[in-house]
């Protein structure tokens, strides 16, 4: 098996046993057993639990990452690709959190070692986000003055969301397409979007 490949065979095997038994509760000797790999080359790719915790969260913001490439580089209008990049984050963000299981609790307690990890992943977003933002000012859909600040803003705007639209939060007593409803004429009413 070749390097990238055995370390990512690890970090899906962390990743699973973290899911279901916990970080706390998972060791270093017990991802060498269940990856079938010895503790040597467990320590080879990654020195602590934590170490290879960061490297979990980085394996699921790239798959996050790659959805939201996937999204701006479809053939929609400028403002269903903003409103899509939305609802992908946001869908993505808590999917991924569901699916790791006891993870979902570090993830919130250690939500400053996760900023720490998702650095790269908010500057290829914020990226996404002016891109199609300048596309939609080109066709004249939107009708914003900097699309740098505007992206910016709007990915800060994102990334509140993200909590308590995991806990189902935002809009509890609304249906989806109501509540998303007001999430778009928000978005854009503050692009000035013409669609």
């Amino acid at each position: 098996m070749t390097v990238p490949k055995t370390r990512a065979k690890l970090v899906e095997v962390a990743r699973q046993l973290f899911a279901r038994k916990g970080i706390d509760s998972t060791t270093m000797n017990d991802i060498a057993i269940a990856s079938k790999k010895g503790r040597r080359t467990l320590y080879t790719y990654f020195k602590s639990k934590e170490q290879i915790y960061m490297a979990v969260v980085e394996s699921e913001l790239e798959m996050l990452s790659a959805t939201l490439e996937g999204v701006a580089h479809k053939s929609l209008s400028p403002c269903d690709k903003v409103m899509q990049l939305i609802t992908a984050h946001l869908d993505m963000i808590k999917m991924l959190v569901y699916r790791n299981g006891t993870l979902r609790a570090s993830f919130f307690r250690d939500i400053w070692k996760v900023e720490a990890v998702r650095k790269h992943f908010d500057l290829s977003e914020v990226a996404l986000l002016r891109e199609v933002l300048q596309e939609g000012k080109e066709e004249g859909v939107f009708h914003i003055d900097n699309v740098e600040i505007t992206a910016d803003i709007l990915h800060y705007c994102i990334k509140g969301m993200e909590v308590p639209y995991i806990r189902g939060q935002i809009g509890g007593d609304l249906d989806d397409s109501t509540g998303w409803k007001y999430v778009t004429n928000i978005i854009y009413g503050a692009l000035g979007c013409k669609d």
